[in-house]
């Protein structure tokens, strides 16, 4: 295997939805400031080049603090780094590499703007080891992967107290935990025997119900921040509209049939998607 092509797994640029689920929320800050009247173009590609970088960054991270636990799960064993078909040199070029990568934004935005970027990196620094002490690993990567909604927002105001602003982001984190749940019951089985924590096996018994609620209290923030911005009654329905969708879908899916669980893991980047477009028309 190539040194190319172990970077391009490595850094799981073959599976993009993950970074879709983090580049989004970037534009859903930057769409959501109502100072924004640009749409500018340039901004969208920035945060979508840096959120390719810091996605394969955490994943290398997560990867390197998991291969113990990865190795003994069926879907994750063959990883680079939990199956040592990386050495520790590599991990760490293949890190630089994704934190340049990373790092391509902050010397476009604000000054501002990068240090809330910044701010971050502590709560990324030890997500991987949540997993070993907290049912609730889920909820500190809702914190990261949303974090893009403030820093999207700070580019053009950086008043981060700010109501909507703060609804907005709650509701990301707990749409995050929803849909990181439905990829956590994939491997609900490895997961139980090795003894690592999180809300796919917390709530096993009562999936349907955590779900329905976990996502029925994203959308509750999304609408009450939508209501405050003023926005009209067409395009608070369309939201809701695609909440009722994806509630749906989610319902739907057998949470024991791993292939269901990541299909609909991968629903949710659509839906995402369809945030971005009610943001823009709002």
């Amino acid at each position: 295997m190539s040194i190319i092509k172990k970077f391009f797994l490595a850094s799981r640029y073959d599976k993009p939805h993950g970074i879709l689920l983090l580049y989004f929320p970037c534009i859903w800050g930057i769409n959501l400031n109502y100072a924004n009247t640009t749409n500018d173009i340039f901004l969208y590609f920035i945060f979508f080049i840096g959120a390719c970088g810091m996605r394969a960054l955490g994943c290398l991270w997560n990867d390197f603090n998991d291969k113990d636990f990865d190795i003994k799960v069926k879907r994750t064993k063959s990883r680079l780094i939990a199956s040592k078909k990386i050495t520790n040199k590599t991990i760490v070029i293949f890190c630089f590499i994704n934190g340049c990568i990373g790092s391509v934004p902050l010397y476009f935005i604000p000054i501002n703007s990068i240090i809330t970027s910044l701010s971050i990196l502590p709560i990324i620094i030890i997500y991987p080891f949540m997993k070993r002490f907290t049912w609730w690993p889920q909820l500190w990567l809702g914190i990261c992967f949303n974090w893009g909604v403030l820093v999207g927002f700070s580019v053009y105001d950086y008043n981060l107290f700010n109501l909507e602003l703060i609804l907005f982001y709650v509701g990301s984190v707990f749409f995050t935990i929803g849909y990181d749940t439905i990829y956590g019951f994939q491997d609900i089985k490895d997961d139980e025997i090795i003894g690592i924590k999180s809300t796919s096996i917390k709530f096993k018994s009562n999936a349907k119900l955590f779900l329905f609620s976990i996502y029925f209290i994203a959308f509750s923030f999304w609408t009450s921040s939508l209501i405050l911005l003023h926005n009209s009654i067409l395009i608070i329905t369309i939201f809701i509209f695609l909440c009722l969708l994806i509630l749906i879908k989610v319902l739907l899916t057998n949470t024991k049939e791993p292939n269901e669980c990541k299909k609909t893991f991968i629903y949710n980047s659509y839906f995402s998607l369809g945030v971005i477009f009610v943001l823009i028309g709002a």
